[in-house]
């Protein structure tokens, strides 16, 4: 047993648990960089399928996310590992700091200071959606990679479709296409053979 991948797993993971102010969605940014920058565990694609999946199952996302990149690195252990990690210490702060929260959620001082962080959160996940673009566009054109964001727009707002239905719909899309451009590689690459 590697001692130090368990180490790195619950150090991440405490990370993100502890510095991911909002919870949900905000969050995603900070798995992003220890998964894929600093560890570099996997590549952005592959982050971007692990999130897809997380998105598209029930409960909380960040204990999904956690739990899928503890599985991983090391199965089943390193699952509990990273899950323990990122809850672990906001749960005991939030407990030895009952009190306190509880007597300074009124205060101008606290509620300037969560008004502070919000934008930097809004930067982030825009900066992470960039990435996520941009990578779509050099993989599916522009054109495909505009009118998925136009129908995915349309059934999460316009038709209130629910996010699980949209990303399940998007990954089966993903799976046809991926078999589809295989298939057209593997028929243009007889077809050079047969004409050589």
């Amino acid at each position: 047993m590697n001692g130090k991948a368990y180490i790195d797993i619950a150090a991440a993971m405490a990370r993100t648990g502890v510095l991911g102010y909002g919870g949900g969605p905000s969050v995603i940014p900070l798995f992003r960089h220890e998964a894929v920058s600093r560890y570099k565990w996997m590549s952005d694609e592959e982050f971007g399928e692990i999130l897809a999946f997380a998105n598209a199952l029930p409960g909380p996302i960040a204990t999904k996310m956690a739990a899928q990149l503890g599985y991983r690195q090391k199965g089943t252990i390193g699952a509990f590992i990273a899950v323990i990690a990122h809850i672990l210490p906001t749960t005991i702060g939030i407990i030895a700091l009952l009190g306190t929260l509880y007597s300074l959620k009124e205060s101008t001082v606290i509620s300037g200071m969560i008004a502070a962080v919000r934008p930097v959160i809004a930067v982030l996940l825009g900066m992470m959606a960039y990435e996520f673009c941009a990578k779509t566009w050099k993989g599916l054109g522009k054109t495909v990679g505009l009118a998925a964001g136009l129908l995915s727009f349309l059934l999460l707002v316009l038709l209130n479709v629910h996010p699980a239905i949209v990303i399940i719909l998007f990954l089966a899309y993903g799976t046809i296409h991926l078999r589809v451009s295989r298939w057209a590689k593997q028929k243009t690459g007889k077809d050079r053979e047969d004409s050589i």
